[in-house]
């Protein structure tokens, strides 16, 4: 597995009636896969995220649309970015990604993490728990997870979960790759050098050098060889041809959410737009390699929140970002 260049699906919020609204993810993904994307994302979510919508605008299901998408495709990788491990039973998990790598043809990967929307917790009954509780389960659930992937038949007695000889059958390989997804210096990237193939580091850009000292830090207290890790960025692209719409597409996305960016000083608004990369192709490429890959990061999984449901938009990304990361 190598995932240099990704694109994730961030919202479902197309103005469009909701017999319209798949085709369109379809499309999307389609356009990606065309343009020389890796991999296709969409969140493990039930209700719209702060900072990018209301929690009642539109969010599908992850997996029943993943498997839908591996219908419609033939060759990207797909995945949730990232799946909540609260949300799911850690053997149904890996059965329910192991069937969407036999329905695309050993193209799936179990992207994970341990789950941080309190909302979405309280309002479906699920039990959110303290920060060290969602840490646990994770690390308990990576324990099943990863062995039923490999054809194994774990038995397990954890203090959240329980197993006895848990099958899983059929898979169509014994590889599917596993990404941790978060930002957490000593929980998510000690998981990660445990169990995992792919990090997608969340943070600031700035924080990159640091973030990638302690996986280094991670790997070797693991006996892990760090080389072996894979990591990526998850970023906010803002992108047009004319670098100036792509501009005002940020400041409307942003006054959406009660932000003004003419009314913030220069600290502030670096600090709300530093995962933002916006402009004109050449600028956002620029951008992206000096703030993340040339720090060290392997590659790139994007978003483009505010127009990736037009037709070409996503192809203009992948064209323009793709070079970067060959």
């Amino acid at each position: 597995m190598s995932i240099r260049l990704g694109y994730q699906i961030p919202n479902f919020s197309y103005g469009t009636p909701v017999k319209d609204l798949f085709p369109t993810v379809i499309r999307q993904v389609r356009e990606a896969e065309d343009a020389g994307f890796d991999a296709a994302f969409v969140m493990d979510h039930f209700y719209q995220l702060p900072g990018i919508g209301e929690p009642d605008e539109p969010m599908l299901e992850a997996y029943s649309a993943l498997s839908a998408l591996a219908t419609a495709t033939s060759r990207i990788q797909l995945s949730a970015l990232v799946t909540g491990n609260t949300y799911r039973n850690p053997p149904m998990l890996a059965k329910t990604v192991t069937t969407l790598d036999v329905v695309s043809g050993g193209r799936a990967v179990l992207g994970i993490g341990a789950g941080w929307f309190e909302l979405e917790h309280r309002q479906f009954g699920w039990e959110f728990g303290t920060f060290t509780d969602r840490f646990e389960r994770l690390d308990e659930a990576l324990q099943i997870i990863e062995p039923m992937l490999r054809g194994q038949r774990p038995t397990f007695d954890g203090k959240w979960y329980h197993t006895e000889n848990a099958m899983n059958e059929p898979r169509i390989r014994d590889d599917l790759p596993i990404m941790l997804g978060g930002s957490g210096e000593k929980k998510t990237f000690a998981l990660a050098a445990r169990f995992a193939q792919h990090l997608n580091i969340i943070c600031d850009p700035a924080d990159l050098p640091r973030k990638l000292e302690a996986l280094d830090q991670r790997c070797a207290e693991a006996g892990r060889d760090r080389s072996t890790l894979e990591t990526s960025f998850l970023g906010f692209v803002m992108i047009d041809e004319n670098g100036d719409r792509a501009r005002e597409q940020q400041r409307a996305f942003l006054r959406r959410r009660g932000i003004d960016l003419d009314t913030l000083g220069d600290k502030e608004r670096a600090a709300v737009t530093a995962r933002q990369f916006v402009g004109d192709p050449d600028q956002v490429a620029a951008d992206l390699k000096t703030r993340v890959l040339d720090p060290g990061v392997d590659g790139l999984i994007i978003n483009l929140v505010t127009n990736g449901h037009q037709p070409g938009v996503v192809d203009l990304a992948g064209r323009t970002l793709r070079k970067l990361v060959d």
